[in-house]
């Protein structure tokens, strides 16, 4: 019942920082501030990672797949039925799977990689003074603007 009780506290975790982090991304695309979005985008990166080192897994070790099953619950659905199921072609049928989801991911991974915002800084929008010697000519101002017409 502990180790249950653990497992539960975990994916509560899990979950309330993945609500957390897919709201710290929203709120960043609202207010246009990248900053709110590099958790999310660090999270993709890791998913990506994650989900490449189980399908080097599965083509590294393919009998960890049945092995996989056979612990699975009895009742579990279609247990059987996979079981069933040679094993190499069970393995193609996971590594393809696997293959079109990081796919997937990757193509999301290089648009966010493609649309993150450069904000380049400039000095344009800066009031810049004239030189010294161009405002004053002997201690004097230059010649005053053009005089105000009304049309």
């Amino acid at each position: 019942m502990d180790d249950k009780w653990n497992h539960t506290c975990i994916a509560i975790a899990i979950s309330c920082l993945m609500i957390l982090i897919c709201a710290m991304a929203t709120y960043g695309v609202y207010k246009q501030h990248a900053a709110w979005i590099i958790p999310f985008f660090c999270y993709q990166i890791f998913d990506f990672a994650l989900n490449t080192v189980v399908a080097i897994t599965v083509l590294v070790y393919p009998n960890s797949i049945q092995e996989y099953i056979r612990q699975l619950p009895p009742n579990f659905p279609y247990r059987d039925d996979v079981m069933s199921v040679n094993p190499t072609c069970l393995v193609l049928i996971i590594l393809l799977f696997i293959s079109i989801i990081l796919t997937f991911k990757g193509y999301l991974v290089s648009c966010e990689l493609l649309q993150c915002p450069v904000y380049v800084t400039s000095n344009d929008n800066t009031v810049l003074l004239p030189p010294y010697d161009d405002a004053t000519v002997n201690g004097a101002v230059k010649e005053p603007p053009p005089p105000y017409m009304s049309a």
